[in-house]
């Protein structure tokens, strides 16, 4: 079994715009008896899942997402070579699909894109992650993909300045999908593969998870 999460840590980078994070000790072991730390944070923090209601008004929240939707079969891309803010499409999901170079007719619920910046996480260069193409999102979706993972602060560009632009979301959450970001670890995973994406079950527009991807 192999993690695909980043740990949530204090200060630790996340989307602009979002609250910082910022773990304190609330009851002490020696002192309380029992050891309970405050978690100050938003619902966006580290690798999380966006429910629809993250940008779709009346959208489903998190406490509406069923497990089973987030636990199966993954078709992984590895788009390898991509530069600082590039639009990554069809072309290139088509050839980091295999030697056919084609994406299959049908794909999974869950779609895992590989770009590689998941090594920058923490960075000033993660801001500056490439960005997929809404007519990609569009065709996957057709093609079955429910769940789009990435390994990026959003599939949308990411301005550090903040955006109220996001065609990504608007696509996939607007279907009633949901988007899963900042997985990591992701080097070297077959292109098939069976992951589990487990959130907190907070009644609100995201929250963030533990994923994994299993051996078997």
């Amino acid at each position: 079994m192999r993690d695909l999460s980043h740990p949530i840590e204090s200060g630790m980078q996340v989307y602009p715009g979002d609250p910082g994070v910022h773990l304190a000790p609330a009851l002490e072991l020696e002192r309380d008896g029992a050891a309970v730390t405050r978690l100050d944070l938003g619902s966006h923090t580290g690798t999380h899942v966006d429910a629809p209601a993250h940008t779709v008004a009346g959208g489903r929240t998190m406490a509406e997402v069923a497990l089973d939707e987030l636990v199966g079969e993954a078709l992984v891309l590895h788009v390898d070579g991509l530069g600082d803010r590039a639009t990554y499409g069809l072309p290139e999901l088509a050839a980091a699909a295999g030697p056919a170079s084609d994406l299959p007719e049908r794909v999974p619920p869950i779609v895992v894109v590989d770009t590689g910046w998941w090594r920058f996480f923490g960075s000033e260069r993660a801001l500056r992650h490439p960005a997929l193409h809404p007519d990609a999102a569009r065709t996957l979706m057709a093609r079955g993909m429910r769940v789009l993972g990435v390994d990026t602060l959003s599939p949308d560009p990411t301005d550090a300045a903040g955006t109220t632009d996001f065609p990504v979301h608007e696509v996939v959450l607007g279907a009633d999908g949901l988007i899963v970001e900042n997985l990591t670890g992701l080097e070297g995973l077959p292109s098939r593969v069976r992951v589990g994406i487990f959130p907190l079950r907070l009644g609100v527009d995201g929250a963030p998870v533990r994923a994994v991807a299993f051996d078997d």
